[in-house]
């Protein structure tokens, strides 16, 4: 703010004086139709809310800086990497999931970590979450199961049955609600969370060799987590909690951090492994792949507006640079494809012109028109290619190499089928290695919690089927579960692993 006067104009620059008072006949009225202030201001207030997002409606963001700390100049070409004490400006939206905009920030829910790189190679986005694992691993399901997280088509209302109803017909979500229900599906803040890519990417070095990869943003800040009692006070006592935390961290320099790690597997042993290391609902085990230091992120600046940033920003996986590739992971196939339609969708053709979303660098193509394009819209210059006329040139060392399809058949295959099945191995170790004994008890009652609400007609076939799930990732998990729910079954026929 500086202490210049400035003059009260129309949003075309007319300058005027009445901003408060309609102009009428007589002190009483009626309005007159030109007063064309009135209906300037409240026509822009009638379109002041853009769609919200179907999902991750609710979220926070910062801008921040990072830093390469270790050299993986190995793996990737990628310029962002490319040299020891490097910065490159970020942005980092946070959010949660399922939640409309004004939900409470301490729902139980995972969140979700979208970070945008401004290289200048083009922009990055590296859109995951908190969890390295996801509900389901083929894209045609995804609107099925946000239905689910959604609300009741009859009653308006969330719907344990429903959410139940869904996991308990789809086995392969079982690893991530058991992180879910834990207490880091209530995390205290955005700060005192981790970050992952969740999805598994390539990266491709100087030579055109191709690794596959896992990103892992390890706070600084350590993990820290509501119980569900204290999520739910919180949602009651301000349900802006994690905003309000987020800001205020950084208005008082308190800079959150986070290191970035990722895991490297070769193309031979992605077809050694032992699971699809391309399946979402599945961890590679760090004990083989270990963590790689890579460098440190920082978030040091609020936007000084929250909608034309945070609201504003926009994200997208099909958004990688020179040197970081996609990989046969069918989530993230299906989200190169749906994520910029949502952005189109709710924001405009011409999205990526937004001060948040644009490159800080060059872009030269031939896209043009459409709503809101305010960037010249390529002037006078050619609006297709080839031509004779300007000076862009296809850069061929930009060229990719090419990939490994590993089959030549095309078809509809069962995402569960046989060596795709196993949906217990990895949350049966979560709840027996990773878990101590009172995350164990915490995790028992955050899912009775919430299986005690299913209802309806269907309450006992849900609740047998899902039963089954727990007994085969880990038989004490399934006996506390029935126990807990007054449910007397036979464990035996639950013992083996589907």
């Amino acid at each position: 703010m500086t202490d210049e006067k400035k003059k009260l104009t129309t949003a075309s620059g007319k300058p005027y004086t009445e901003h408060e008072n309609s102009q009428t006949v007589g002190p009483r009225g009626p309005i007159l139709l030109q007063d064309f202030v009135l209906h300037e201001k409240m026509a822009h207030f009638n379109r002041e809310r853009i769609p919200e997002r179907v999902v991750h409606a609710k979220g926070s963001g910062a801008y921040g800086t990072f830093t390469v700390t270790h050299d993986i100049t190995q793996y990737t070409k990628a310029k962002v990497f490319n040299e020891i004490g490097k910065q490159t400006k970020t942005f980092l939206r946070f959010s949660t999931v399922g939640g409309e905009k004004g939900s409470a920030d301490t729902e139980r829910d995972p969140r979700g970590f979208a970070l945008k790189f401004y290289t200048e190679d083009g922009n990055w986005d590296l859109v995951g979450n908190n969890t390295p694992v996801f509900f389901i691993k083929d894209p045609k399901k995804f609107s099925d199961f946000i239905h689910t997280q959604k609300r009741d088509p009859r009653t308006n209302t969330k719907s344990a049955t429903m959410m139940w109803d869904f996991w308990s017909l789809n086995p392969e979500s079982l690893h991530q609600i058991m992180i879910l229900f834990s207490d880091r599906g209530t995390p205290y803040s955005y700060r005192h969370m981790h970050g992952f890519g969740s999805h598994t990417f390539s990266m491709i070095n100087a030579e055109n060799e191709r690794v596959f990869v896992k990103f892992h943003f390890k706070t600084r800040q350590k993990i820290k987590n509501f119980t569900d009692a204290e999520a739910g006070r919180m949602k009651g006592m301000d349900a802006d909690w994690a905003q309000r935390d987020l800001v205020e961290a950084i208005d008082n320099g308190d800079f959150p951090k986070w290191d970035l790690k990722i895991q490297v597997m070769t193309e031979e042993e992605t077809q050694a492994f032992r699971w699809n290391p391309f399946d979402v609902t599945k961890i590679w085990p760090q004990s083989e792949f270990p963590l790689i230091d890579v460098g440190v992120l920082e978030l040091n600046e609020i936007p000084n507006n929250f909608f034309a940033h945070v609201e504003q920003a926009a994200f997208g996986p099909s958004h990688v640079v020179d040197g970081i590739g996609y990989s046969p992971d069918k989530m993230l196939q299906g989200r190169l494809l749906s994520y910029p339609d949502a952005q189109r969708y709710r924001l405009g053709a011409n999205y990526e012109q937004l001060t948040v979303n644009r490159c800080p660098y060059a872009t030269n193509n031939y896209q043009r028109d459409g709503a809101m394009r305010y960037d010249g819209n390529g002037e006078d210059a050619p609006n297709y290619f080839p031509n004779s006329f300007d000076n862009i040139e296809v850069d061929q060392s930009y060229k990719e190499p090419s990939e490994n399809m590993y089959s030549l058949v095309a078809d509809w295959y069962d995402r569960n089928g046989e060596n795709e099945n196993d949906h217990y191995t990895q949350a049966g170790n979560l709840f027996r290695k990773v878990f101590n004994d009172e995350e164990r008890t915490t995790q028992v009652n955050n899912f009775l919690g919430s299986l005690k609400n299913v209802s309806g007609p269907k309450r006992e076939q849900i609740l047998n089927r899902q039963l089954c799930h727990f007994f085969r990732a880990d038989p004490e998990l399934g006996a506390r579960i029935a126990q807990g729910l007054g449910i007397h079954i036979d464990q035996g026929m639950f013992a083996h692993k589907a």
